[in-house]
């Protein structure tokens, strides 16, 4: 099946040094979603004891400081001409009201839920350690991190030495470090990597004899909601102007993807580490809690100011509970 030119896209995890592109390419035509399937990473019994401990002893406080924003170009056929002219046609569609909003990438200081079930994500990619962030939602396992598809997948592989890290600060980590015994994306993301449906997930194992929820808490979780409604979307930036080590955040009426992703927009400065990040409707600035309605994903290299998300619909969902019930 061919694939379709596309413009490229930023993904916005971290690792090196060079700008990530991604071309946004055409989803293949599908009877019906596969059901999501595992990646398996430090498990629980005897062996997988023993991995966690390496796992956990293998992101020490430099590493976690030094994991920087994944970035590789991909070098896919491409229309390179015409992306001003894409940008400028945007900005006439966009609506004012997006482009002028409460935050646009600011350091969250509102403590609350947020500041606990929010975290960084760390891995290996290709050798290279990297990082994203990621979400504790409630779940039935109690242990189910939600992040974006290539926080778990990319090029074809899985991450190694995947890790959350919830309420990261500049090094430390008050609540510890929860390695992943399975991660997951929807079908799409796994077999195309079809940025509509960058969505991942992480099954992490007991800490200390307790579970992730029980230790932090977890932030509701919704799927198939309206468009256009009020958001915030926090994350882990690391790439300049951010550094990785605190919880950043942006806020205002979500927008259609006007070009390419069947995804929502928000005007927002955030960068690379921020992928997989929270997106909440409802959010109470007072508790810091919401109902997550997408993750942080991509940013169009032509229009920098707007980062996007999958919208969570019916595979969204799908993922969801079949990560709740590993």
């Amino acid at each position: 099946m061919k694939r379709s030119l596309r413009p490229r896209v930023m993904v916005l995890s971290t690792l090196g040094g060079a700008v990530l592109a991604l071309p946004l390419l055409a989803a293949p035509a599908q009877a019906a979603p596969a059901a999501p399937s595992p990646s398996p990473q430090a498990r629980t019994q005897a062996a997988g004891e023993a991995a966690q401990k390496r796992v956990t002893g293998y992101w020490t406080r430099d590493r976690m400081r030094s994991a920087t924003p994944m970035e590789r170009l991909f070098r896919a056929a491409e229309k390179r001409s015409g992306g001003d002219a894409v940008r400028r046609g945007l900005e006439q569609v966009l609506p004012p009201s997006a482009r002028a909003l409460p935050s646009t990438g600011d350091t969250w200081t509102g403590g609350g839920a947020v500041a606990r079930t929010a975290g960084r994500v760390f891995f290996t990619y290709q050798g290279r350690d990297a990082s994203c962030s990621g979400d504790a939602v409630t779940s039935a396992n109690r242990s189910t991190v939600i992040t974006a598809g290539h926080c778990v997948k990319l090029d074809g592989a899985w991450h190694t030495n995947w890790v959350f890290v919830p309420g990261y600060k500049d090094g430390d980590r008050p609540h510890g470090t929860w390695t992943a015994r399975q991660t997951l994306a929807t079908p799409q993301w796994t077999a195309t990597e079809d940025i509509s449906y960058d969505v991942g997930a992480a099954v992490v194992n007991p800490l200390d004899g307790r579970a992730l929820v029980d230790a932090v808490g977890g932030q509701g979780i919704a799927f198939n909601q309206p468009r256009r409604q009020t958001m915030y979307a926090f994350g882990y930036p690391a790439a300049a102007p951010y550094d990785g080590s605190t919880l950043t955040y942006c806020s205002g009426r979500a927008i259609n993807d006007p070009l390419l992703s069947s995804g929502i927009g928000l005007a927002c400065d955030m960068t690379g580490g921020s992928s997989g990040g929270p997106w909440f409707l409802g959010f109470d600035e007072a508790t810091g809690s919401g109902v997550q309605n997408s993750v942080n994903s991509f940013k169009y290299n032509f229009l920098p100011m707007y980062m996007f998300g999958p919208y969570f619909g019916a595979d969204a969902q799908n993922l969801y509970n079949r990560a709740q019930s590993a």
